[in-house]
Order: structure tokens, then sequence, then C-alpha cells
């Protein structure tokens, strides 16, 4: 039997979120938490806002397009932080809700006031989430960090690109990883809290979050004493496990044991020979003859159409996938079938939005607006009590 989607509550509902936010990190964090039904009420500057929102104007020929993807089902409320007034209403704002998190600059939290020790000596439930670039300590505290400078630090970048060429992630994975750390560490959190009472101060920095993603070449050189090649679309110790020419385009396939190759070989190629030949039996026998195997392969992929060898090796149960651009991911039939987009509204217009990568069976996430700057400052202060007297 079908579960019911629409009347379980959704995980986080009942949960309060004051986010002090900008960029992409901590903005991540918190739409995933909107997204399992917390009310995520994000603070922004007068006037300004968060200054992801005006990175382009792709959306519809108006909105950001960073900003609608990290920003729906969120609340705007406009405050000034440089004013005692503000600031007063932010800490109302704070003592109703169940976590704050912000990533101004290091030590600039707690210099207005709202430090995790202060906030929580007077609300000892609370849940504080510090988020920066390189920690709240050491020679790089003060540091700028955006994405690409984290990349660069955390040897990312080192690792990523072409035997020739150096280049970052296309997608900003050290904001990524630090906002899903900062995710993680509040259902931890709330979790926690369920049980003893007591709220938690928890600092996530872009720079460990991605130095956590470095693990296996980080291993290679804690105990292997070397820096591992940058391989392009191959692999640094798995072959074959590369791009390799069809009859009309390419097709990446990625071998990663021994009965994988057997299949390759034997199964999808027809080469029989290849598969019992000693000298590419094993993985690592195949990786000291890197540029021999490639070649072998390449001569075998370039005699079928890419289609016919992708469902040749999907058959076969060998690991391949097509090349997409993104048109070819917006129509991916992979989404189209599960049903996987939805409509968002957003002040340009609705738009269409992936659904959350965690899916519930009894209830669907919500998907909410992504709000105008301010849009909700009037009726929230009122909510919480604060008057056009206190704002003056």
């Amino acid at each position: 039997m079908e579960s019911d989607r629409s009347n379980a509550p959704l995980p986080l509902e009942g949960i309060t979120v004051i986010a002090l936010e900008q960029a992409v990190a901590a903005p991540l964090a918190t739409r995933h938490l909107a997204d399992l039904g917390a009310r995520v009420i994000k603070i922004e500057r007068v006037g300004e806002g968060d200054f992801a929102r005006r990175y382009d104007s792709a959306v519809r020929g108006g909105a950001g397009t960073h900003f609608v993807w990290l920003n729906r089902g969120k609340e705007s409320v406009e405050l000034d932080l440089k004013s005692e007034s503000g600031i007063a209403a932010l800490r109302r704002l704070i003592a109703g809700a169940d976590v704050f998190l912000q990533n101004l600059a290091p030590g600039a939290a707690a210099r207005l006031g709202l430090g995790a020790d202060e906030l929580r000596a007077d609300h000892p439930g609370l849940i504080v989430v510090d988020m920066s670039g390189y920690g709240d300590a050491g020679p790089f505290r003060d540091r700028k960090a955006y994405d690409m400078l984290v990349q660069a630090e955390t040897g990312l970048i080192s690792v990523t690109g072409t035997p020739d060429t150096m280049t970052k992630t296309g997608i900003p994975s050290s904001d990524i990883a630090a906002g899903m750390y900062a995710l993680t560490s509040v259902l931890s959190a709330l979790f926690r809290r369920e049980r003893t009472g007591a709220g938690a101060r928890v600092a996530v920095s872009m720079f460990d979050a991605t130095v956590e993603w470095m693990g296996h070449p980080m291993y290679m050189q804690l105990y292997g004493g070397k820096q591992i090649a940058r391989a392009g679309l191959g692999h640094a110790a798995i072959v074959p496990y590369d791009r390799y020419p069809t009859a009309d385009g390419d097709i990446l396939i990625g071998v990663q044991n021994d009965r994988g190759w057997d299949a390759l070989t034997r199964v999808v190629l027809g080469r029989p020979d290849l598969a019992d030949d000693p000298r590419y039996r094993t993985n690592i026998d195949r990786v000291s003859r890197r540029a021999e195997v490639d070649a072998l392969i390449a001569a075998e992929t370039k005699r079928f159409p890419t289609a016919e060898l992708d469902r040749r090796l999907a058959a076969a149960g060998v690991p391949a996938a097509q090349i997409r651009d993104l048109a070819g991911v917006v129509d991916h039939p992979q989404l189209d079938e599960r049903d996987r987009w939805r409509e968002v509204d957003t002040e340009v217009g609705p738009i269409r939005a992936v659904l959350p990568p965690m899916t519930f069976d009894d209830v669907e996430l919500a998907m909410g607006p992504v709000p105008a700057l301010g849009e909700h400052t009037e009726a929230v202060l009122r909510e919480f009590g604060i008057t056009d007297d206190d704002r003056a």
C-alpha cells in the first residue's frame, strides 16, 4: 500500500532557525533545514540583503541563480545591525528560536553581543552554529575565504584537472562541504537536546570540511609519501577508468575490480584474449601499463555508437556513463520518470526546482517560496512583539 504523503508532519516542524547568513555555505545548510520543515528566518541587511541576490540576474531576467537555489522556504527580515535597536530586535528573535546560525567574519558576532557563550547563558537550550572560512583560531583565521581560495589551501585544486593544468571544481565544493556539515551538526544537536535538554555551540569551517573531503589523496601523502597525479577524467589508482571514444562521441567507463575487467573485455567488447592476458589480469598490472591498456580499450570502444555501447555496458554490469552537458541533465530521464521536478514561487515568478535529495516515504519535503528582500520584516517583528517604537 502506498504511503500517505499528505498528512504526516515534516521532520523539523516546530523548529525555528534564525540565520544571519550570506553567500553559499550557511544558506545551503538552512535551506535544507527549511526543506525539512523548520521555520527559517533569514536576517538581511537593510536595502541590500544577501549579496548572493546579485551574483547574476539569470532567473526569469531578474533573480540570481545562487539565491533561488539556496533560499527557498525562508522568511526575509531586514535589520540594521549597526543600530542598537536592530541588535535588540535580533536578540528577541533568537530568544524565541531553537537554532541560531551565522557566518559573519570570525569574532564579528561576539562583538555584536551575539556570541555563543553570551546567547546560551540566557538560553541554555539554544543551538548556536558559527560558520567560518578557516576556523576561529590559527594564522588563517582572518583571511578571506572564498570557495576557490579554500580549494587551493586544502589541496583540492592540486589534485583536480589534467596532468598539465590544475583547476578548481565546477561547483563551490568547499562551500557545499561546510554547508552539509553545518546541517549535520544542527540535526545532531537537536537530537541530543531531545535527550538532555542541553543546547550546543558548534563551529564549522570551510577549510576543515574540505580537508576532510581530501581523504584518499591526503592518506596517499601521509603514508605513501607522494602527491597523487592529476588524471583528468581518469583515476590515479584504477585502470581502465577514463573517457573513451565511440563511433559518434565518447563515453566514461570505470572498471573498479578485476571482475569488471573480465566483463568489459570478454562480454562487452568480445575480446576474451584481453580478459585472459596475464599482463592485464589485476588492477595493479593494468595501472602499471596504463597507456597501453587505455589504447587497447579505446581501439575497441570506437567500433560502437555511444547509445549501443552504453546499453551493452549496462547489461554486463560494467560501470559507465554518458557525458551530459547541463541541458542533458535538465532533460535527464532519471529525473523525469521519477517526477523529481516541482514549481517554486519567487518574486520574479514560478521556477522549476529539483526535489531535495532526502526522500521520505510518508511526506514530501517542503519547497517554499524564495523570499523577496524584507518580505516578512513587518509580520515577523510584530509576531515577536517588536514594535515601531522598539525599532526607533
